[in-house]
């Protein structure tokens, strides 16, 4: 008894040092990850971070007894077998790295399905004495050269249900693992905010098109309504422009900026030679690149016959 008291008082102690030291906690789900495979991320996050596992009631007493003010909104996230993470580096980069440590794992019966699995369709490799297995399951099926082949992709488990022998045995013959069991990311506690995992997948992409869609978004708003705002104003000057050029080029007003685009209007001659400057532009300097290529081949070719000259 002693010796449990022990180690429960000495857990509390590493616990409050980390609460102490870290700003930054991941909670992570770690159902079904075996002690070996659990040794194996301790291994490869050390350095970077540091993973706790422990009873939630033992850590939700040593936060109500000096760290209530801090960790207060963690409690709630204490649920099911959950570990905490704690790291002063990317919790980004670390929830990638953890991600990368899962390992495939086959379907047991009786386990809820994390993800559907659908069994692909093409040859099994089974013998034809095998077929009830596939057929119990209503999956299509025919013989082919000598072997069981699946007509058609067939989902036979779907996520949250319970996997039944039958599936079980199935995806063991055809040697199959659907799952894959690791530290999964539940939640994050970072510097007083809790959020869901899914808010370490946005990226600065994300955030700037983001950002972008709303300013569009006003300056709309802004032009439909007629109020000038910061997001608008560019595109209100650029109208205003137009609309004073298209009354200019109607009427005798005139403005600097308008001048040399009424003396071409006035004189088709002129317009039609700059548009046919304009658009033989583009050509006349592919030829000029042809015709520097071509002179340079020659030049290529004169040297070549100088150099058998030479030689005899």
């Amino acid at each position: 008894m002693s010796s449990r008291r022990e180690k429960k008082v000495e857990y509390a102690k590493r616990l409050t040092a980390l609460f102490e030291e870290y700003d930054q906690i991941m909670f992570v789900g770690a159902d079904n990850v075996g002690s070996h495979h659990m040794q194996q991320i301790r291994q490869k996050i050390r350095g970077k971070a540091v993973l706790l596992m422990g009873k939630n009631t033992m850590i939700r007493r040593v936060i109500r007894m000096g760290f209530m003010e801090k960790f207060g909104e963690v409690i709630p996230r204490l649920e099911g077998n959950v570990g905490l993470v704690f790291t002063h580096g990317s919790l980004s980069e670390l929830r990638d790295e953890l991600l990368e440590l899962r390992v495939g794992a086959p379907a047991k019966a009786g386990v809820i399905a994390p993800s559907d699995v659908v069994v692909p369709a093409g040859d099994t490799g089974l013998e034809p004495t095998q077929t009830a297995s596939l057929q119990q399951l209503n999956i299509a099926t025919r013989i082919n050269k000598g072997q069981i082949m699946i007509l058609n992709d067939a989902q036979i488990i779907t996520k949250g249900n319970k996997v039944g022998a039958s599936e079980a045995a199935l995806l063991q013959k055809l040697n199959i693992k659907p799952f894959s069991y690791g530290l999964s990311c539940v939640a994050v506690y970072d510097h007083g905010s809790v959020y869901d995992a899914d808010v370490l997948a946005i990226t600065d992409d994300d955030i700037i098109a983001k950002f972008s869609q709303g300013v569009l978004n006003v300056a709309c708003v802004s032009l439909q309504i007629g109020l000038p705002s910061v997001a608008s104003i560019r595109h209100s000057l650029a109208n205003a422009y137009k609309n004073v050029l298209s009354i200019a080029l109607a009427t005798e007003l005139e403005f600097e900026q308008c001048k040399e685009l009424k003396a071409l209007l006035n004189d088709p001659e002129a317009l039609a030679a700059a548009m046919a400057a304009g658009s033989g532009a583009a050509p006349a300097a592919e030829t000029g690149a042809d015709e520097t290529s071509k002179a340079e081949e020659e030049e290529e070719e004169e040297e070549e016959e100088g150099m058998f000259d030479m030689f005899g």
